[in-house]
């Protein structure tokens, strides 16, 4: 059996204008992650991403403080996010928790994640009133699609940074769960966390989830963040 390592990419630009950029702590992490890597005595025969910026990041920050850059990068869309500022859009007039789902007036991390609970939630029911670039099924085909991909593509040992949603997805098709299962395990991701599989062509088993070996020191612990 081969190994699958699955990477939430570092913590993103919460607030900022441009989600889809690593923060400084998002650096840190990828580095540190890398270093751990490094220092396990590990290397990977495959490297595979999403399209998205922050994946960009991560992967690069990790390889670089690895000190691997002979291992190809690959990317596949199928391991992107689910647009949530669609989802949220799509709410309409719903008046499913208004002043509270996606408003981050205030800064606030709390009050989004009670509203992307809430849409992921309705979104999985196909009760959005609103247009949305994808179903619930439609993202849960493109992922399960990715992950077949990388179990046909081979590799002993294969990196794989990916984002929240996707990487609930994993667990919950690798465990045969229900899809309120992906909703929850999606709200306790870590950023720069890893899971592990085993897999060959025709199976993926987990082997961990949502583990943060790099950052279990003390010194650490505000590093430990979700969004």
């Amino acid at each position: 059996m081969a190994e699958l390592y699955l990477v939430r990419h570092g913590q993103a630009s919460f607030g900022a204008a441009n989600y889809d950029e690593l923060s400084a702590s998002g650096y840190t992490q990828s580095q540190w992650l890398g270093d751990y890597f490094a220092q396990a005595g590990m290397k990977f025969d495959r490297v595979v991403i999403g399209t998205m910026r922050r994946h960009e990041q991560t992967a690069d920050a990790i390889l670089a403080a690895m000190e691997d850059r002979r291992v190809d990068v690959v990317q596949d869309a199928g391991l992107n996010e689910y647009d949530f500022h669609a989802l949220f859009g799509a709410l309409g007039e719903t008046g499913v928790s208004p002043g509270i789902a996606g408003d981050t007036s205030d800064g606030s991390k709390k009050h989004f994640y009670k509203g992307l609970k809430q849409v992921l939630q309705l979104w999985a029911e196909d009760r959005l009133p609103g247009r949305v670039p994808e179903t619930w099924r439609q993202f849960q085909a493109r992922v399960e699609a990715a992950r077949h991909a990388i179990q046909r593509s081979g590799g002993k040992r294969v990196l794989v940074v990916s984002s929240g949603g996707p990487i609930a997805v994993f667990a919950q098709q690798a465990l045969d769960a229900p899809s309120a299962a992906a909703i929850a395990l999606n709200m306790q991701i870590r950023n720069s966390s890893v899971c592990q599989y085993v897999f060959n062509e025709s199976a993926m088993s987990l082997v961990s989830f949502n583990s943060l070996p790099h950052l279990e020191r003390v010194e650490r612990r505000e590093f430990v963040t979700y969004g």
